[in-house]
């Protein structure tokens, strides 16, 4: 109990400052109430699989701030990461295609994303991401992949030459404890990342922990 009502403050405490910086911007006023007044209703019911909102605001951030508009994430769940990046993307004039092979989260994600108001920003697709990612054509700026791990080296690989100079990978549940990046896949899919010249990789280790990788060149 005590968890949850920590996990509320917190999150009372991002939608709030946020609104002033929205504010400040000149954002859609109307539609940044709407998404707000909906991650504080749903606040502490994010429990399939979704990030904590922490990591929803770092994402936001990191889109804003980049200023990205063509936007994928791998692995939907019931959309509280799509919220988000979606949430962002408003401001930048983007759009997100999100990917779910589950049908029963994708139908729950996409009536969060009318409920937030977003749905103009999001492509969601039932689809089996091991297909479709190699099949969409892209080009994308911004990844957020938090799918099954042991695909995230396989997923990033299929992604990157979509992925624009300039251009962000992101992945959830990532640790860099002892450099190791976690385990099984996600170490894996680190280590990899890591290896190559045209990317800068770091590891936000506060949340769920996100790597973000930042494409310098496209060799």
């Amino acid at each position: 109990m005590m968890k949850r009502i920590i996990n509320k403050a917190i999150i009372a405490l991002i939608i709030t400052s946020s609104s002033t910086v929205f504010a400040q911007s000149g954002a859609n006023n109307d539609l940044d109430e709407k998404v707000r007044k909906f991650l504080k209703e749903t606040s502490g019911q994010w429990y399939d699989m979704n990030i904590p909102a922490s990591d929803g605001q770092l994402l936001y951030d990191i889109i804003v701030k980049n200023n990205y508009k063509s936007a994928l994430e791998i692995g939907t769940s019931t959309g509280h990461s799509g919220v988000w990046i979606a949430w962002a993307l408003s401001k930048t004039g983007g759009k997100l295609i999100t990917i779910d092979i589950d049908e029963s989260r994708h139908k729950t994600a996409v009536e969060n994303f009318k409920k937030a108001g977003l749905s103009d920003y999001i492509d969601a697709r039932l689809a089996d991401a091991h297909k479709l990612v190699k099949e969409l054509k892209g080009p994308f700026d911004f990844v957020f992949s938090d799918a099954d791990k042991d695909w995230y080296k396989n997923y990033f690989i299929d992604v990157d030459p979509k992925l624009k100079e300039g251009g962000c990978f992101t992945a959830h549940n990532i640790s860099d404890r002892g450099g190791r990046g976690g385990y099984g896949g996600q170490a894996e899919f680190l280590s990899y990342i890591k290896s190559l010249p045209n990317y800068v990789t770091t590891v936000n280790s506060n949340g769920g922990g996100v790597s973000i990788s930042y494409k310098k060149s496209g060799k």
